[in-house]
Formats: C-alpha cells, sequence, structure tokens
C-alpha cells in the first residue's frame, strides 16, 4: 500500500531505479511504472472489461470515449502476455480466474514494470494457480519485476526467486528458494516452530445433524447448479465438499444457509425443517453458524467497529438487546474477550472492520460465529486470508 501510494510512510526511503521517489497517491506510483493487483479487485461489475480497464485514463476521440483502440490494445496486450480477456465482456459475467487477468491487463495497460500482486491466488482454483505462475513466469522473461505477496509457503517457493519475511511490520529475514524450506519459513512467520502435520483420529460420529436430501438449486443466471443433491453430516464428523469453483459448492452453501432459495429437495437440521427459512430463523433457532466465502458481502459490515461487527447475529439477543436499548458495555466487553481469545489484531474493538487486514477480517468472522453454542458449522474456504500461524 505505501509503494502504491495509498498509505504514507513515516520514515526510510524507496527507490526506483535508483533514485529516491515519493508517491503520495497512485497515480504517482503509476506514472513510476507501478502497479498493483489488490486482494479484492477494483473493478466495476456492470462495466466492460474495456470501460474497467481505461477508467481514470479515458482515451477520447472527436469527443466520445475510443473504446476500439482501448480494445484494440487489449488484445495485443492480453495476446503478448498469454492473458485471455475479452474487451467487451461484462465484468460481472467473468469468473473470478478472468478478473484476476483483467486487472493485470489494467496494471499492463498503463506501462507497469513493477508489478504488486497481493494474496492472488487466494479465490483461485488449481487450475487458474497454475495459469497464473505462467503469466508470472512470461512476465519475468519479459522484464518485469514482480512482488508476489502470499501467506503460502509452497507457492513462494515454487515461483519466487528470493524470499523476504514480514512479521508485525518488520523485515525479519530474507531466504533463497534453494535452501528455504516451508518449516523454516513458518519458523520466521510467526517467530515459533510451527507443526505443519495434523495428527487425526479417526472419526466417532453419532446422530446425524445434517440431512438433505434431493436438493435442487439455479445460479445468478437461471442455469441448474445442483441436481438431486443428498448427503449426510453426523454429529462428530468433518465433511468436506471438494471441487473447482463455479461447481455448485457456492449455491450448496447458500441453500443451506437461507441466502438462496432450493427449487426441489429438502434439507433438515437436527430433523428440524429448514428448506428456504431465511438466515434469522436459521440463526434463530440456535442450530448453525456460517462462514461465508464472500466475507464482505455476507460476513461482516467494513464501516461498523469490530465490536459491532461481532455481534452482529445476537444484537437482538441478551446481554446485547436491553429493551428497546443496545448495552454497548456488554458488547465491548463481548469484543474484548474475543479479540483476544481468536488473536485478532487490532489496536482498539471500536476500529472499523473494514480497516482490518483480509486475515485480520477472516478471524473477527470466525470468531463471532464460533462464541455461540451450535449443533452444525457450515464453513466456505474459511482459512482464506489467514497465515500458517
Amino acid at each position: 500500500n505505501i509503494i502504491y501510494g495509498l498509505y504514507q510512510p513515516t520514515a526510510g526511503e524507496i527507490l526506483v531505479d535508483g533514485q529516491a521517489v515519493e508517491m503520495h497517491n497512485p497515480n504517482d506510483a503509476i506514472a513510476l511504472g507501478i502497479g498493483m493487483v489488490h486482494q479484492h479487485f477494483q473493478l466495476v461489475p456492470v462495466m466492460t472489461v474495456a470501460e474497467n480497464i481505461m477508467l481514470g485514463s479515458e482515451s477520447v476521440h472527436n469527443g466520445f470515449l475510443d473504446t476500439r483502440s482501448v480494445a484494440q490494445r487489449i488484445t495485443e496486450l492480453s495476446h503478448r502476455y498469454n492473458l485471455d480477456v475479452d474487451p467487451y465482456a461484462m465484468i460481472e459475467d467473468l469468473p473470478v480466474g478472468v478478473r484476476q487477468r483483467v486487472e493485470i491487463v489494467k496494471a499492463l495497460y498503463r506501462n507497469a514494470k513493477i508489478l504488486i500482486l497481493d494474496e492472488p491466488t487466494a479465490v483461485l482454483t488449481p487450475q487458474e494457480i497454475d495459469g497464473l505462475f505462467q503469466v508470472m513466469h512470461l512476465l519475468k522473461a519479459q522484464g518485469k519485476s514482480i512482488i508476489f505477496i502470499t501467506h503460502k509457503l509452497k507457492e513462494v517457493l515454487q515461483v519466487a526467486d528470493r524470499i523476504a519475511v514480514l512479521r508485525g511490520g518488520r523485515a525479519v529475514g530474507e531466504a533463497a528458494p534453494q535452501s528455504a524450506t516451508q518449516a523454516s519459513l513458518a519458523s520466521m512467520m510467526v517467530g515459533r516452530e510451527v507443526i505443519l502435520t495434523v495428527d487425526k483420529a479417526a472419526a466417532e460420529p453419532a446422530g446425524v445433524v445434517l440431512d438433505v436430501q434431493g436438493i435442487r438449486a439455479t445460479d445468478d443466471l437461471g442455469q441448474p447448479a445442483l441436481r438431486n443433491v443428498s448427503f449426510q453430516v453426523h454429529a462428530g464428523e468433518i465433511v468436506g465438499v471438494a471441487g473447482v469453483q463455479g461447481n455448485g459448492q457456492t449455491e450448496l452453501v447458500e441453500v443451506l444457509t437461507g441466502l438462496r432459495r432450493a427449487t426441489g429437495g429438502r434439507f433438515a437440521i437436527s430433523g428440524q425443517e429448514m428448506t428456504n427459512a431465511s438466515p434469522r430463523q436459521i440463526t434463530a433457532a440456535g442450530q448453525s453458524c456460517h462462514v461465508p466465502e464472500d466475507r464482505h458481502t455476507y460476513g461482516m459490515v467494513d464501516s461498523y467497529s469490530i465490536a459491532d461487527n461481532l455481534v452482529l447475529n445476537t444484537y437482538y439477543e441478551a446481554p446485547y438487546a436491553r429493551g428497546l436499548t443496545i448495552n454497548q458495555q456488554a458488547i465491548h466487553s463481548n469484543a474484548t474477550a474475543l479479540v483476544e481469545r481468536f488473536d485478532v489484531r487490532t489496536p482498539t474493538v471500536e476500529t472499523a472492520g473494514g480497516a482490518l487486514s483480509g486475515g485480520n477480517q477472516q478471524k473477527m468472522v470466525v470468531a463471532r460465529e464460533f462464541s455461540r453454542p451450535i449443533k452444525l458449522l457450515i464453513a466456505a474456504q474459511p482459512t482464506r486470508g489467514i497465515d500458517v500461524g
């Protein structure tokens, strides 16, 4: 964020091509050839790829936007760097992996020679990750410099030429990928030895908690997403749902949490019928909690304080509700305890949730959902953005 001009440093200096520079805003960084692909993409869903890419540096011909020349340039960049994007496609119709390619093309369109990638693989499928790494190698071969920010140690060792580790805002060490291991990097990241293996005992399942029978549902475009899905989850077991993104996992979670209507079939939690119940009804029944795939849309309110975010699903219950008023002291006490218990890094519980790092936002959501008595946990990508510690 400092290198890209979003934050201002209080000490130190930045050199670009050996010259000391100051970035007061992203425009200064762009002028110096610095581009950034944010962890949360900066794209307007209702605009085309070309419109998004030229936003802020519009090309005009005879008083009108010259989208044709922009589209031609996008196509040239796409071919040169093996980034397959359609200039006229709507962003809202594109899968996540293609949206990321649009962000990379947007930086290259502005002549970036230094590219900052912030957690670029967090929302990609394995196939999309392989494609991204191929693009990164091609960019490097053509003289681009890449800053690859991630906490996925295997990926660091796979693609980096040099590795630097930050902990608590300080550079605590450097390593060469040829001599580093996942264990050594993990220790540098968290300041202690990290056990990277899990000794998992055999499950001892009890009664059925979630019973799903013949569930059908459509996606946002009205196309079939779930076709007669049936399974059971017992008390005392973890059931994993694997698959490439876009194959019904999101719709399944949304149906089970009341965010999407089922077009057929039924499901029950602890014997209680919940098909097409609202999220409030499912929560009020005290049966399940939900760690959503998209925390910014379904898991938190960016402008609310951490304290308020931690009671989004219980603020109307005692001890937080007091008649027609809210018991702020109880909310503050709850937040203080959960922040400490779940190691949410923040100066105060009154800090806005949106000001936290991605990993701490996820820990905040997990803290809220795990802190009340439940029978069923529904978690979609629960470790997204959380480091190895």
